[in-house]
């Protein structure tokens, strides 16, 4: 899915609201969590996940096209965890299973 099926799909459920402003909710929604991680925050949607960011030290690697060795620097990469609602509903009748403790 991209950001404007989002769009249309909320517009659609939501027949009161105009499209523009519709668009412009999400494009809001989507540019705090863009602001939350740029400051190291965490954003934590319940039911559905946690964005937070995670740090990748400096290292030295390989190009694979050449194998000559490169040297690839430290940096920040965005990181998502689902939520137990959302592993539940992509995997039904997983956690169904009671755990015996004999």
């Amino acid at each position: 899915m991209i950001k404007s099926e989002l769009v249309q799909i909320v517009a659609a459920r939501n027949p009161h609201l105009y499209h523009r402003d519709v668009e412009n909710i999400v494009n809001a929604v989507l540019d705090e969590i863009t602001d939350a991680l740029a400051a190291g925050n965490r954003v934590e949607l319940r039911g559905f996940g946690a964005f937070s960011v995670k740090n990748r030290p400096s290292r030295s690697g390989r190009n694979p096209r050449t194998g000559d060795t490169v040297f690839v620097e430290e940096k920040w990469v965005p990181f998502f965890k689902t939520g137990k609602e959302l592993r539940e509903r992509l995997n039904p009748g997983a956690g169904d299973e009671e755990e015996d403790d004999n």
